[in-house]
């Protein structure tokens, strides 16, 4: 079985729920304040290890209470978390508000992701060195993400979110890159394009102009897009009433990377990603909503 590493981020997740969102400087009631685990590095490698996938994760948690239910659902699914260290501090904390109608936003602490720079990333190289698929997100320090990038021999996928500063030719490695249209639209900016597209096919086909090998553009209930040299496919997501779409990308992800693994085209691992997207925005949480292998997904 083919092998990937995730270098990224491990974060505990504070939940609230509110009818809506609230206008600056308006206070709502709300409900919930489960903790939870979260971050993408952790929900995409999450994802990908529910499916089957063989997954090691190079990160860290903090010293605090709030490490335990971060790791969680990383332990559950069976993920190597050999090269996740403890230091000392906080561990990464998202503070997310989800209305009623599934949207969410999201304010991240870092804590200890911050340690996952280059020295950290060096001192686990053998997991990078030795995966068929390295996946990377933007919730590291530049310099862990480089230094992964540099110690990558397989297939490196990027999901650049939140898009951070990173060097061009290391962000350039990825095959594919995955963003969404408000994340494609701050990359192409980093490349100097003035003129942004307005659709997400224009957008997916100008960040190939710009030199990515192949591009996912995800777009929620609207489903996806893959550019590469040899054109665009639009794919479908399946239609389902969605109650929380925290992480739903992350799954996408995470499913994306493991049907590359299994040796899937593009579009073919891009199909099946969007059904699973779509099964974790029917059910509350990020990593909690997840399917395992064997659950029925939507079409």
């Amino acid at each position: 079985m083919k092998s990937i590493t995730v270098v990224g981020s491990i974060n505990a997740d504070l939940v609230v729920r509110v009818a809506r969102h609230p206008l600056p400087g308006e206070t709502l009631l709300g409900e919930g304040g489960a903790v939870t685990a979260g971050g993408k590095g952790a929900n995409q490698a999450v994802a990908a290890a529910n499916m089957g996938a063989r997954v090691r994760l190079v990160g860290a948690v903090g010293t605090d209470p709030y490490a335990a239910p971060a790791l969680e659902f990383l332990r559950s699914s069976g993920a190597d978390l050999g090269a996740v260290d403890a230091v000392p501090g906080t561990t990464g904390l998202a503070v997310i508000t989800v209305s009623d109608d599934g949207e969410n936003t999201i304010v991240v602490v870092p804590g200890a992701n911050a340690a996952v720079d280059a020295q950290r990333v060096m001192a686990h190289r053998e997991a990078v060195t030795s995966a068929d698929i390295v996946l990377l997100q933007g919730e590291i320090p530049a310099s862990g993400f480089s230094q992964a990038v540099r110690l990558a021999s397989g297939r490196v996928i990027v999901n650049l979110a939140p898009v951070v500063d990173v060097p061009r030719p290391d962000l350039l490695t990825a095959d594919p890159l995955v963003a969404n249209e408000h994340e494609a639209g701050l990359i192409l900016a980093q490349f100097g394009v003035g003129d942004i597209p307005a659709s997400e096919e224009d957008m997916a086909r100008q960040l190939v102009a710009c030199g990515f090998a192949s591009v996912v553009l995800t777009r929620g209930a609207r489903g996806a897009v893959v550019a590469d040299g040899s054109g665009l496919t639009a794919i479908p997501t399946p239609a389902v009433e969605a109650v929380d779409s925290t992480g739903a990308g992350d799954a996408f992800v995470g499913a994306l990377a493991h049907r590359l693994a299994e040796g899937d085209s593009l579009v073919e691992a891009a199909t099946f990603a969007a059904r699973v997207g779509a099964f974790a925005a029917t059910r509350h949480g990020a990593q909690s909503s997840y399917p395992v292998a064997g659950d029925e997904l939507p079409r």
